[in-house]
């Protein structure tokens, strides 16, 4: 299983944003193999953790037409800065 964990300096989010955030929530989790999808955001930063069950569904995903568009809006109008990191859960468990 794999995990990608987005943070991000939040510039400024608008209607659009919140539109196209439940859009991209929904095309990753119905079309894309995303197993789970945790946003939070404290004040201006923001981090989403999303877990996978293959890093080729990750690049499916991150190749996306919507996506695509979706991540140019984000450099554009919404984030200051952003990091992405993709790692790969070797252990879990549950209590």
């Amino acid at each position: 299983m794999f995990v990608v964990i987005f943070r991000a300096t939040v510039k400024q989010f608008d209607s659009e944003y919140t539109k196209t955030a439940a859009r991209m929530r929904e095309l990753a989790l119905s079309e894309f193999g995303c197993l789970e999808f945790h946003p939070v955001c404290e004040g201006n930063q923001e981090v989403s953790l999303s877990y996978w069950s293959s890093e080729e569904n990750i690049k499916a995903w991150r190749q996306h037409p919507e996506h695509i568009k979706a991540q140019q809006l984000g450099r554009e109008c919404w984030y200051e800065d952003y990091q992405v990191q993709v790692c790969e859960i070797k252990r879990d468990y549950k209590s």
